[in-house]
């Protein structure tokens, strides 16, 4: 390869933010900012000065950051701002839009201009020397005012299959006004790699900026496969953003295409120590905008790593590269042996080696934990995404589960007519030889037995206290039989950095959600006396 190094362009506050869902505060940007500088990324594009209020208090409060010299907001990656060049027919002396990109304090100031003559013609409605002026001189305004300036090509990929001596005439002309970073841009996501190597490589032919920079968006499904052909070609730097959060389908996923070229191309981008978090950095700005994680995801997701068939887990487990292709934990995730009524002998005695490490398939308590997983799951029961009550049903299996409290009985009142905590809880929990009865309101009847079962335990087991319900799910299993159907329910817990899922199934859809809340509970207790490991609540 002819550059290893290559540079990060995180547009995660600013092309990510435009995604459908994904909504960043000002506070959101600043904690995003602080937690993103410290892995070493290059860039971060913060945002468009003057477009929004929002962003105009972010760039205000990292310049006084900047002035006053606070260490609350870090600064060792550039922070670039992002807008246009000047409009038709107008000097960039009396632009707007630039003078709010050098006000905005921003080192990096990347403005966007048409490469496609399409765009010239029937959006801007002008003639191609007026957009060649409008980018030279743009580009120039913001370089003489002592900024480092990048030159975003739109649509350039369209443009230069269109009118190729065009589209490289509009990379001329911000080269000629110093940009120093001419970024290539798959702006409908429709490329090709093959259309994408040729156009990086028609652009290295003729021109050899310091930065020359890919950006794809992801409508063709193609956006990581599109930035790896541009790098090969000659590219060295990448623009995306964390998830792949973007407009219309996302940009290029930086999750993804980190550890494609560090781990697996070669490529220099961060620290070593960086990639070991990568897993929790994507995890992290998902929580951050309470957007949903896409378990699916390469590299990062809890599936990118997850063996079911039994015929994988014994392979996997005799030798994890016959199905994984890196070790799970250069990305700081985990290989997770799935256990369903798919499951052979391998991946049952592979979880229950986490009780006791020493049983072998062959040992009896294997075979009774495959009998009871199955009959379980024949019943409606999914233990792949309620790893906590499967936990439960092998400490039970082993004798090493006894459970801590026992809930005796409980009843439930519900007023519809009245607007707020419409519901009411009764309970009697039995803790070793006292029993205690409480009530509790709520909204609705689930979150009034919830209620009463944290008040009754946290007075015996404090470490409720610390934990949370952060997701409840309710599937029907037989719709034929309307409201008469039986049930599944699902809840997320989350105790300190941990999270586990816990299952109940009934007709009654009340009594299946107190199995999967008590199931809940018992395991916050458990952790908390160090029952379970921290490996196992990762699972």
């Amino acid at each position: 390869m002819a550059d290893s190094k290559i540079s990060i362009y995180d547009t995660t506050l600013r092309d990510g933010a435009q995604g459908e869902g994904v909504h960043f505060s000002v506070k959101d940007k600043l904690v995003y900012l602080q937690k993103i500088t410290e892995t070493g990324i290059h860039y971060i594009e913060a945002g468009w000065p003057g477009s929004n209020p929002k962003d105009d208090e972010f760039f205000r409060q990292v310049s006084l950051s900047k002035t006053s010299n606070q260490k609350d907001i870090s600064l060792t990656t550039r922070i670039a701002a992002f807008g246009s060049t000047c409009r038709v027919n107008e000097s960039p002396e009396k632009s707007e839009i630039l003078a709010r990109l050098l006000s905005s304090g921003a080192d990096t100031l990347t403005i966007f201009g048409k490469t496609w003559e399409l765009h010239v013609g029937d959006v801007l409605r002008t003639d191609k020397r007026e957009n060649l002026r409008i980018i030279r001189e743009s580009v120039g305004f913001l370089v003489n005012a002592g900024r480092e300036v990048f030159f975003d090509a739109e649509h350039f990929f369209d443009g230069w299959l269109d009118n190729p001596d065009f589209a490289l005439s509009c990379l001329k002309a911000a080269l000629e006004g110093g940009a120093k970073g001419l970024i290539l841009c798959d702006t409908n996501g429709g490329a090709y790699p093959k259309e994408i190597t040729k156009g990086v490589e028609a652009v290295s032919k003729h021109f050899k900026p310091p930065i020359l920079g890919i950006h794809t968006h992801n409508d063709g499904g193609l956006a990581v496969a599109n930035t790896l052909a541009a790098v090969e070609a000659g590219a060295n730097q990448i623009q995306g953003s964390w998830n792949g959060f973007g407009e219309r389908c996302g940009n290029a996923n930086l999750s993804t295409l980190i550890p494609w070229l560090q781990i697996k191309l070669g490529y220099d981008l961060l620290p070593q120590g960086v990639l070991q978090k990568l897993t929790h950095l994507s995890r992290y700005v998902a929580d951050l905008v309470n957007y949903p994680f896409d378990e699916k995801q390469p590299f990062v997701g809890k599936s990118a790593f997850a063996h079911k068939a039994g015929m994988h887990v014994d392979a996997v487990l005799k030798n994890n590269k016959t199905f994984e292709h890196i070790e799970p934990s250069l990305v700081g995730n985990e290989r997770r042996i799935l256990v369903s009524d798919q499951s052979g002998k391998a991946n049952i005695c592979e979880r229950m080696r986490r009780f006791r490490p020493e049983i072998k398939k062959d040992d009896p308590l294997v075979e009774e934990a495959m009998d009871r997983i199955k009959k379980a799951e024949n019943e409606g029961l999914q233990y792949e995404t309620a790893e906590g009550s499967l936990d439960l049903l092998i400490m039970d299996i082993l004798g090493e589960y006894e459970p801590p409290f026992s809930l005796e009985d409980y009843h439930v009142w519900s007023d519809p007519l009245r607007e707020e905590l419409d519901s009411v809880a009764v309970i009697k929990i039995k803790v070793g030889d006292k029993f205690v009865h409480l009530a509790a309101e709520g909204d609705g009847p689930v979150h009034a037995l919830d209620r009463a079962l944290r008040r009754t335990l946290s007075a015996f087991f404090p470490a409720i206290d610390e934990s949370e319900l952060v997701d409840y799910k309710v599937r029907v299993l037989d719709g034929s039989r309307g409201t008469g159907a039986f049930v599944r329910v699902i809840v997320e817990t989350r105790h300190g950095l941990h999270t586990w899922g816990t299952i109940g199934v009934s007709s009654n859809i009340l009594r299946a959600s107190a199995k999967a809340l008590l199931e809940a509970l018992h395991l916050v207790i458990l952790s908390d006396r160090g029952k379970l490991t921290t490996k196992e609540l990762n699972k």
